[in-house]
């Protein structure tokens, strides 16, 4: 496990925590972020050119896509929904069932993944190689030649700088009052409240970064049972961040919900051994999703401020 530093942002941005965890063999500087972006979007990481990271992690749609499960080289399906990129620095674990520990061991998982970008490690060293100016960006960034330990950490580098703040909750919090609408304002006491959505959806990034059963799939897959061999894990989740939760339909790991009015009938009608009927009312409902429309803020990513 990499020993952490904690980063601080010059200024943090409104409602995020300003010290995320960065491993100390990959602290952060400009040149790599660069980098890093310039490797997400470049589709000669996939087998067939086709796909890059940036593909199903649309900057344009709070880097997730609009499918319902992933969708790799050659139109192969995964069986997964493209999680959001949005605030993942801030991780303690990643992928839907937690497999990878950090953002370095998450980043080269889809490249090398056969439904995926189709690559491997050989054949993504070649191909950066070969390019006329990733070389020498390398060994600026790096002080030596390509490899693949490098290009993942770029590639961290770079989601790292990948945060949403600034909603209008984030400025409802900070003493703005009219940042919210009465429903707004309605649905934010009901989130912690009778609805009891902060149990897992907890903290700045809005997630608690475990995972839940949330009766979703009905068994068809086992979630982070695969990783763990707990029982006790079998159809368990990672909790997604609320963030950006608007733009970022259909809704849980199977992309089998598609608007946030169904979520919020999902977890209304109970049903799963994690969740109990909330029996709330039509206006509740509604005042709760305008609630969730409210955590849509600014999204920045590499250098921008």
């Amino acid at each position: 496990m990499h020993l952490l530093l904690l980063a601080a942002a010059a200024v943090a941005p409104l409602g995020l925590d300003p010290y995320m965890p960065v491993p100390a063999d990959n602290p952060s500087t400009p040149a790599k972020i660069e980098l890093g972006r310039r490797l997400f979007s470049d589709g000669r990481l996939s087998r067939d050119g086709s796909v890059s990271c940036a593909t199903c992690h649309d900057p344009g749609r709070a880097f997730t896509d609009d499918r319902r499960v992933a969708h790799g080289i050659g139109h192969q399906e995964g069986t997964r929904r493209v999680p959001v990129l949005i605030n993942r620095g801030y991780g303690t674990s990643f992928f839907w069932d937690g497999r990878a520990a950090s953002l370095e061991e998450q980043v080269l998982q889809p490249i090398l993944n056969p439904r995926e970008m189709g690559m491997t490690v050989e054949l993504t060293m070649s191909r950066v190689r070969e390019d006329r100016d990733y070389p020498h960006a390398f060994r600026t960034v790096f002080g030596r030649d390509v490899n693949a330990r490098d290009l993942a950490c770029a590639l961290a580098c770079y989601v790292r700088t990948i945060r949403s703040a600034g909603s209008p909750f984030d400025r409802y919090l900070a003493g703005e009052k009219g940042a919210l609408t009465s429903d707004q304002e309605a649905g934010a006491i009901l989130f912690s409240s009778k609805a009891n959505c902060w149990f897992c959806h907890s903290g700045p990034n809005f997630t608690d970064e475990q995972f839940h059963n949330t009766g979703i799939g009905r068994g068809r897959d086992d979630g982070r049972y695969a990783v763990t061999h707990n029982p006790g894990d079998h159809g368990a989740f990672k909790t997604p961040t609320l963030r950006e939760v608007a733009r970022t339909s259909p809704y849980m790991h199977d992309g089998s919900l598609d608007t946030l009015e169904d979520v919020v009938e999902h977890y209304d009608l109970g049903g799963a051994a994690e969740l109990k009927p909330l029996h709330l009312t039509p206006a509740e409902k509604r005042a709760l999703v305008a609630f969730l429309r409210a955590l849509s803020g600014k999204i920045t990513q590499g250098n921008s401020e």
